[in-house]
């Protein structure tokens, strides 16, 4: 049987022994709300689970469709989603011009990326520095590693392991939006923090 994603979409797929051998895959709904949808191909055709729970068995050489439940996804599958490390996930944090000094409103989100690391019991973090066209390359470069080492000693004052975490200046390299050169462009003054 072969399975086919044509959204990022979580689908449930484990193989259990019953007597006979069962192949069982569940749509799961997607974390961000958004719908997704799995395609469910063998040598007899194909099956398009595109609803949440949405759900196919193929037992004895035949596919069966059915539609699954919260309850029953917890009952039968509960150990094994508990057991799944968290999903990765991303922040984002702004500067002030020319400096490593969060943004007021960043300061706030920086409380909330705290907690959810606190949340992790085995975090990897990812600290990558940016800045805007404003300045030289050189500078921009020294400024970018700069916030991103700041990020990185703010998380470890938070409890952090300073060795779970990498931090990284990538300058005016990817600006998140493009402008020409000395351009003062607040969301190019970032930090982005990938957990996983």
């Amino acid at each position: 049987m072969r399975t086919d994603f044509r959204l990022p979409v979580l689908a449930l797929a484990v193989l259990l022994a019953a007597g006979c051998a069962s192949e069982r895959v569940v749509l799961l709904p997607s974390a961000d709300g958004r719908p997704g949808a799995v395609v469910v191909r063998d040598a007899g055709g194909e099956i398009r689970l595109d609803r949440p729970y949405a759900a196919t068995a193929r037992r004895v050489g035949a596919n069966e469709t059915y539609q699954a439940s919260p309850e029953h996804v917890e009952e039968r599958f509960g150990a094994a989603l508990a057991a799944q490390p968290m999903r990765p996930k991303s922040y984002v944090l702004y500067f002030e011009a020319g400096s490593n000094q969060l943004t007021a409103e960043s300061q706030a989100e920086f409380a909330k990326l705290r907690a959810e690391v606190g949340q992790r019991a085995a975090v990897e973090v990812m600290v990558i520095g940016h800045t805007d066209t404003v300045g030289n390359a050189l500078g921009n470069d020294a400024l970018s590693l700069k916030r991103a080492e700041s990020v990185r000693d703010l998380l470890v004052e938070a409890g952090v392991a300073g060795e779970k975490m990498e931090a990284v200046g990538r300058g005016e390299r990817e600006l998140l939006v493009p402008t020409a050169d000395e351009v003062d462009e607040p969301a190019n003054r970032r930090v982005e923090i990938n957990l996983r």
